[in-house]
């Protein structure tokens, strides 16, 4: 039941106006979206690169599409691109004087740093390492990069380069009948030889494994996203000069993965985050600590380190006194808090800041820190004062910064919003009075009819405020019923509203099409605090539940709701969510369940996010105390009580949540004869909506509105056949 609603519309509140268009948003305009990636300011403040992804048709199948990046610079006048061609650039950097850039881009399938020279000329390749190379960051002095390298167990032990020693891993590789990692020293003159000694026997079995016989998993993380691996891998550090013909220089050693590396202010150090404790496997190491290190690697040192705590993102002041970074609890309920800290590791300052940062970075005189954070359905810009340790908002929360950077008296950011889905602004630091620097999305969508959201707020059974959105069909007729969708996200700490931008096509097409959209922040999303994020321990069911149907029930009030034609959709978490839904309740007409998770202890097995078993719910399916909880939190537990039409959908290389919880779902609806359809997607991940191949995306959005069609559509099947003359 609904004790209070509040009802703000975006219209009035933020200035915000419908397109003056009528033409529906169509499925394949999602191919028009270009979306701003990285952007980084010149350091003397006066230019920003920044880089541009699309969609490109292929050119080897008409009806399928590539995705491009590419770097573009602006002076604030005039935008210019700067690199073309059928491979991707990742993000750019300013070298310290602004001459040049360092960008990262595919060769012969490895990606590899180039430098170019923003006065004219080719850019060079500056790297050549077999692994790659990638995340290239300029020296302050601009004489070297710093940057990435992957590799994995297997090529340390054979590369003499990046393992000069020989050494072995300090942790066990957990391989049954063996104590220690002596198995790694097996014999090369040893011949395979099935029918031989068991060191032939051996060499046969390793030599299968190379072959791609068979895999061998003795981790506990051999699930990827596409693929299972028994492989771990790592993220090796290396520093280069910047000129033609150099040889990079190896700065991290040993079986562990170096993440998030940065300079200090003056050149001297080089900061970064890795595991706590190289003893333990990988897989199993949780922790996580800021180390330093000289700048040729040696001296490293754990600077901040606790058990129990992941530290990340080390971001060093420019005037090289402080360090700013985040923690989180090692749990996936984890929440990164905000600190500041001397940048020898001492003096740990927490910030009071309920929401999760990211994306740090310094002004110029280390007085203030900014950075951003989903919150109350937008991702704004925030402004840390040193002195007075207060966050101030600076942007609003009906739009969302997806990246942004500082130099000099300007910051320059990539904004998503309901009437544009990416564009880059330039603004001073207060962010008073952006201007817009690109029209990337302005020709197509001015023709286009954009239906903008109205919030609303309800207070729970826990007494927390749960926001929620309703947007209106596009082109609504005055007296005309529309169907309603309530549209769920996943995470479960996932957070929607008209500052997200993954959702923007999909809702705006649903509301082209004819359908009202309802979509809510239940409890357990992120966005709204700690204490709201964790509110669905040991409650993925009847709570969330209970604060999305409620928004369904209000939208269902509006005078234009035909409300016997509902309808509901998910994924992921939001899949878990919609099949519990309609496990329990039976108001919709037809569901969509995607990629989601419906049997928690198969899940453990299935998922490489079998975390969220133990993190959320206590414990493990095979202790007594665990077993009824999740159990009753399964949706599998309630099928029979199923009477909504479901359609089911998973990418069949889902490792994610695992391609069977869809399959247990379908075949066991289907053996009892509830109306129930299965779509596997080949190669479909679990980041198919988002991520994945295009022709798929495009798939999964007409699958969805064909689906619906059938049962509150006009020319639904069944209505046909009810009209039909006796």
């Amino acid at each position: 039941m609904i004790k209070r609603i509040s009802i703000i519309l975006l219209m009035v509140t933020n200035g915000l106006f419908a397109q003056n268009g009528t033409d529906k948003v169509l499925v394949t305009d999602m191919n028009k979206i270009k979306t701003i990636g990285s952007v980084n300011l010149s350091p003397d403040g006066k230019k920003v690169i920044y880089s541009v992804r699309t969609d490109e048709p292929s050119e080897e199948n008409k009806l399928e599409f590539d995705y491009r990046s590419h770097i573009w610079v602006s002076d604030f006048q005039t935008n210019k691109q700067l690199t073309r061609g059928l491979e991707s650039v990742g993000s750019a950097a300013w070298s310290p004087d602004g001459k040049q850039i360092a960008f990262a881009r595919g060769v012969k399938g490895k990606s590899q740093i180039f430098i170019m020279p923003l006065d004219g000329g080719e850019a060079f390749q500056l790297t050549d390492l077999k692994q790659g190379a990638s995340n290239p960051s300029w020296s302050p002095d601009g004489t070297k990069i710093l940057f990435s390298v992957g590799t994995t167990v297997n090529e340390m032990l054979k590369d003499t380069l990046l393992n000069p020693s020989k050494a072995l891993p300090s942790w066990s590789f957990e391989k049954a009948g063996f104590k220690d990692n002596t198995f790694l020293k097996a014999d090369k003159k040893v011949k395979p030889n099935p029918d031989g000694s068991l060191a032939e026997i051996r060499a046969y079995l390793d030599k299968d494994v190379e072959d791609k016989k068979a895999k061998v998993f003795s981790r506990l993380n051999f699930q990827g996203e596409a693929n299972t691996d028994p492989e771990i891998r790592f993220n090796l550090l290396f520093v280069i000069e910047v000129k033609e013909g150099a040889k990079a220089k190896q700065l991290t050693h040993g079986f562990w993965s170096y993440n998030g590396a940065t300079w200090s202010a003056d050149g001297k150090k080089i900061f970064a985050s890795c595991g706590r404790d190289t003893t333990l496997h990988p897989d199993r190491e949780q922790n996580s600590a800021i180390v330093s290190m000289n700048a040729d690697g040696s001296d490293l040192k754990y600077i901040i380190s606790k058990k129990g705590v992941s530290y990340s993102n080390p971001t060093p002041s420019p005037d090289g006194k402080l360090i700013a970074f985040t923690q989180s609890e090692v749990s996936w309920l984890g929440f990164n808090q905000l600190l500041i800290a001397n940048a020898d590791g001492s003096n740990i300052t927490p910030i009071v800041f309920d929401r999760a940062s990211g994306n740090l970075e310094w002004t110029d005189d280390s007085k203030a820190l900014y950075l951003t954070a989903p919150s109350n359905g937008g991702t704004p810009i925030y402004k840390l004062d040193i002195t007075t340790k207060k966050v101030e908002k600076l942007t609003d929360f009906n739009s969302g910064i997806t990246a942004f950077d500082i130099a000099k008296d300007k910051i320059a950011f990539a904004k998503t919003e309901v009437k544009n889905p990416s564009e880059l602004y330039i603004s001073d630091l207060l962010v008073k009075a952006p201007v817009k620097l690109t029209a990337l999305n302005d020709e197509w969508l001015k023709t286009k009819a954009i239906s903008f959201p109205e919030k609303r707020t309800y207070k729970n059974s826990k007494g927390l405020t749960v926001e929620y959105w309703i947007m209106k069909p596009a082109n609504m007729e005055s007296g005309k019923k529309y169907p309603l969708l309530l549209n769920m996200h996943g995470g479960p700490t996932a957070m929607w509203g008209p500052g997200e931008s993954s959702m923007w096509h999909e809702f705006q097409y649903f509301c082209s099409q004819g359908y009202g959209v309802v979509y809510a922040n239940p409890r357990g999303s992120g966005g709204y605090g700690k204490d709201f994020q964790f509110a669905n321990y040991q409650d993925w069911g009847t709570g969330p539940a209970e604060d999305v149907l409620a928004a369904a029930s209000d939208a269902a009030k509006e005078s234009w709701v035909d409300t016997s034609k509902q309808v509901l959709t998910g994924g992921s978490y939001a899949g878990y969510l919609t099949a519990w839904i309609v496990g329990h309740d039976h108001r919709f007409k037809a569901a969509f369940a995607q990629r989601g998770v419906y049997d928690l202890t198969t899940f453990m097995g299935e998922g490489n996010a079998w975390r969220l078993v133990p993190n959320y719910f206590g414990g493990y399916p095979w202790e007594e105390k665990i077993k009824p909880i999740l159990e009753r939190e399964s949706p599998y537990t309630y099928i029979d009580k199923i009477k909504t039409p479901l359609l089911i959908k998973h990418g069949e290389n889902d490792l994610r949540t695992g391609v069977i919880q869809s399959e247990m779902m379908y075949k066991s609806m289907k053996i009892m004869g509830k109306e129930v359809e299965y779509v596997r997607m080949p190669g479909g991940t679990h980041e198919l909506s988002r991520s994945g191949n295009i022709r798929q995306r495009i798939d999964r959005m007409l699958r969805i509105y064909e689906f619906f069609e059938r049962y509150v559509g006009k020319n639904n099947p069944i209505m046909m056949l009810k009209r039909k003359p006796a």
